[in-house]
């Protein structure tokens, strides 16, 4: 029973924070991001994705999954691993758990020291603290594109556009968003 009441309280909690989505991220912070990412791109070959959810998916939380699970689960759904070098990453927040988790592919993975990432949540972390998301994103972003430029540097005779086979945009999942 108890573990039947948690489950429950589990899925009112993550219900009602969706709704807090978009006043959180409004979408000129969202653009803002996109544009972030896309510039960011143009400095290395790999793949950068930004999701944000309010809350998991009630088959998630049916089954007492994680934060971490979803983000692997969206990592292969969002395509961040079919990247030419294998060296795309995805930055997964749930605002509901207050769970930030960067997803790596396998190149990334062996170029950057888990607690290179680890490092990279603290600070989100600490930005989200002061409510500061926006912000927190950013300097996530700008921290793993310099990992990115620094393993993975794009070369004069890559076209611009040759590797970006991923949307820019941030995801985000949230009570009036489509479900990914």
């Amino acid at each position: 029973m108890a573990r039947l009441l948690q489950r429950l309280y589990r899925l009112w909690h993550h219900r009602w924070v969706e709704g807090q989505v978009r006043e959180t991220f409004p979408d000129d912070v969202l653009q803002r991001l996109e544009r972030a990412v896309a510039a960011s791109e143009r400095l290395h070959t790999g793949q950068l994705r930004l999701c944000v959810e309010g809350g998991l998916p009630y088959s998630y939380i049916w089954r007492n999954a994680s934060a971490r699970d979803r983000a692997v689960g969206l990592f292969g759904k969002l395509r961040v691993w079919d990247t030419e070098h294998n060296n795309g990453v995805l930055i997964y927040l749930l605002l509901a758990e207050h769970a930030i988790e960067i997803v790596a592919d396998r190149a990334m993975t062996r170029a950057v020291p888990q607690l290179t990432w680890d490092a990279i949540v603290r600070d989100m972390q600490q930005s989200f603290q002061q409510a500061a998301y926006a912000q927190g994103l950013e300097q996530a972003l700008e921290l793993v594109s310099q990992l990115l430029v620094a393993h993975f540097p794009r070369s004069p005779a890559d076209r611009p556009d040759a590797a970006d086979n991923l949307p820019d945009a941030p995801v985000v999942q949230g009570r009036f968003t489509k479900d990914v």
